[in-house]
């Protein structure tokens, strides 16, 4: 019997390639899986299996991960309000980490002798792949194609054409990644540390220039309800916000950064729906949550997404900060007013039986409900102590 390999497949140029390469040359059954993370749509599915197949693998399988992919990561991401240097809400580093979870799932169920992924030896998928199927399944061996034998586009071409598949690979402009939690754009731009994207390199085009309002309901820190309506889980409610904030174009940027092989990286995305949920999520937040809980959580949620984005998804700490996040939910229950406007949207205000800001125990600046000025007055004096004393004693020194 020949031996069985896992082909994590997208249907572009090198998955493409690897099928071939790893059937006729290397004499595998190439078992080809696509991992849907809100990627692609149902006819969009079809045609990758379409290309699998003519590709000669033995099995084709569309795994839908999107409401696991919700579960398990994106909605820590909103719990933390995670954005990578404060820009990035790492829509392809926690995608990748999901797809090899389930690609791994998979080989393990069908006893697979090998796993292979296209990833070139140049960026950060090759070590979030490697690294999960090194953890999940260290007995099945890793091959790696493209990486190994270092493949131009044109060699990989030929290769295709010598075995009888001739298809037009166009090297489009602009290499696109489309997921629940955003979509990553790279082009020439981004290889350089000078230049914008063009309007057009962009996938979502701007359909709407007139000014409308946004209803976000979050329950426990999760999105529930948009505009009035409940849906059955929050993939869906992400997926309608998507659809309205995209039309204005929001949610565009370009995010520089450390990648984990050590060098800088620049790369353009839009994220329509992530970048107003967490802004939503994070001013529900500001009224609801404690000074310090605030506090702790930015802590841990900045070490969240730098050790999500390190591939480093598996470690037990990271379950440990999910506790933590899930904890910090209990009050963040209310609605967010969000009006979009071209390429911008402005938050309004909120709605929530746990407002902290209630004009019970005063009105900042107005009024003080729950206090005296004599109270303040003894307050500062204790506080300001080890002050004054600091001071005094050390007044010559400066």
């Amino acid at each position: 019997m020949k031996k069985k390999v896992i082909l994590a497949f997208s249907g572009g140029l090198d998955t493409s390639y690897c099928a071939k390469y790893l059937s006729e040359t290397l004499g595998y059954d190439v078992y080809a899986v696509t991992v849907n993370t809100g990627g692609f749509s149902k006819e969009e599915e079809k045609e990758l299996e379409r290309k699998a197949l003519n590709l000669g693998v033995k099995e084709y399988r569309c795994v839908d991960a999107q409401e696991d992919y919700y579960n398990s990561c994106v909605k820590y991401l909103i719990f933390g309000n995670v954005l990578k240097n404060n820009t990035y809400p790492l829509s392809v580093s926690a995608e990748r980490t999901i797809q090899a979870q389930e690609i791994a799932k998979y080989a393990i169920e069908v006893q697979a002798d090998a796993i292979a992924h296209g990833s070139t030896g140049a960026g950060n998928d090759q070590v979030r792949f490697d690294l999960i199927f090194q953890v999940m399944c260290p007995d099945i061996e890793i091959i790696t194609p493209i990486r190994d034998m270092a493949l131009s586009r044109e060699e990989e071409i030929e290769f295709l054409k010598d075995h009888g598949y001739d298809m037009e690979f166009q090297k489009a402009q602009y290499s696109v990644n489309k997921g629940l939690w955003g979509t990553s754009v790279g082009g020439k731009e981004t290889l350089t540390s000078r230049n914008y994207l063009p309007e057009e390199a962009f996938p979502s085009q701007i359909k709407e220039t007139q000014p409308s309002e946004l209803e976000i309901e979050f329950k426990n820190g999760e999105v529930v309800g948009v505009n009035g309506k409940s849906f059955e889980h929050s993939v869906y409610a992400i997926q309608k916000i998507e659809e309205l904030a995209s039309a204005y174009g929001i949610g565009r940027d370009i995010h520089v950064g450390d990648t984990i092989v050590g060098i800088k990286g620049r790369v353009g995305f839009e994220a329509a729906a992530a970048s107003v949920i967490i802004k939503a999520h994070h001013l529900l937040e500001k009224h609801t949550l404690s000074k310090y809980q605030q506090m702790m959580k930015s802590q841990l949620s900045d070490w969240y997404g730098n050790w999500l984005h390190e591939a480093l998804f598996l470690d037990p700490v990271m379950r440990n900060i999910e506790s933590f996040l899930v904890d910090s939910q209990k009050t963040v229950t209310g609605k967010v007013f969000v009006t979009l406007h071209p390429y911008r949207f402005i938050l309004n205000g909120i709605e929530s039986d746990h407002d902290l800001m209630s004009d019970k125990f005063g009105s900042y600046g107005e009024a003080n409900r729950a206090w005296t000025g004599d109270d303040v007055k003894g307050y500062t004096k204790i506080v300001s102590n080890s002050l004054n004393i600091y001071h005094q004693i050390n007044q010559n020194i400066n």
